[in-house]
């Protein structure tokens, strides 16, 4: 099966309002240029450092602005839309870093919230604690949508290669990665994270990324990828800046990927021996 998806890069402020209204703007381009799979970038809704001016705009998921504005364009658009993420309220007070999918019907269809943290100190003196803000998911997730079966994963959990071959081995033909990259880790590791788990999985990858230089100060690594199952970069974004990354995706080349390279079926158990340091002169077995 082959249709057409697209990842909406965008470079998002602190106004909701703003972002959503951009949002919005890319989708219909997308549409209108044939998209029926769209995809937005990690913290959507806002990117903002000030985490007190945060929780002061957060909303739960049933009123979220960004939700319901992707929620509409589903239904408008005739399309499935991919919220990457957003900031959302949960419950206990606490944070999610929560991802949706909306139907065609407007209807939400699943949600997938963000399980490693990123908790990091830069070379250049950037130091990250996304876990003194929000509370890890702690369920990987697969759906089955019309044209494929979708696998679920934010930014960070790229470098956590487990969570994708567990999607992969429940059927997952298509990685979602949508991010917000800082520049000097996307600069570093980007496309070769994104390029290897399209390879070991054998499916095909989407990354809809922020780029540029936010309002808050930071600044994000941009380039968006759609990636094919033998690793081949179909489409990428710029550095910086808003934009619509497409690609036409046929489903039957992850079939023929996973038959080539059989590594999800020739997986064995295995066992790890911890030897002893040896002596000077000594053998082991």
């Amino acid at each position: 099966m082959t249709i057409k998806v697209a990842a909406l890069q965008m470079c998002s402020g602190m106004d909701p309002e703003k972002n959503a209204a951009t949002m919005v703007k890319l989708a219909r381009q997308a549409a209108a240029d044939g998209a029926t799979y769209v995809q937005t970038p990690e913290m959507t809704g806002a990117l903002m450092r000030d985490r007190d001016a945060l929780r002061a705009m957060l909303r739960d998921e049933d009123t979220d602005l960004i939700a319901a504005t992707a929620a509409d364009l589903a239904k408008e658009l005739n399309i499935h839309v991919h919220v990457g993420s957003t900031a959302i309220a949960r419950p206990d007070g606490k944070i999610a870093n929560r991802g949706f999918v909306f139907g065609p019907n407007g209807k939400r269809i699943c949600t997938y919230d963000k399980i490693h943290m990123f908790d990091v100190d830069l070379d250049n003196g950037e130091s990250w604690r996304e876990s003194a803000a929000y509370e890890p998911g702690k369920d990987a997730r697969v759906v089955d949508l019309p044209f494929g079966k979708l696998g679920f994963a934010i930014c960070y959990d790229v470098r956590f290669p487990s969570l994708f071959r567990t999607e992969a081995m429940a059927g997952a033909e298509i990685l979602t990665v949508p991010a917000a990259f800082t520049r000097q880790t996307g600069e570093a590791h980007w496309h070769v994270l994104l390029r290897a788990r399209a390879i070991e999985n054998g499916a095909f990858v989407i990354a809809a990324a922020q780029a540029g230089l936010h309002e808050d100060g930071r600044e994000t690594y941009g380039h968006s990828l759609i990636i094919d199952p033998w690793g081949r970069v179909l489409a990428e974004g710029a550095g910086e800046g808003e934009a619509v990354v497409m690609a036409e995706i046929d489903l039957d080349v992850v079939k023929a990927s996973r038959a080539k390279i059989p590594n999800l079926k020739n997986g064995r158990d295995f066992n790890l021996d911890i030897l002893p340091a040896l002596a000077k002169g000594g053998m082991t077995v």
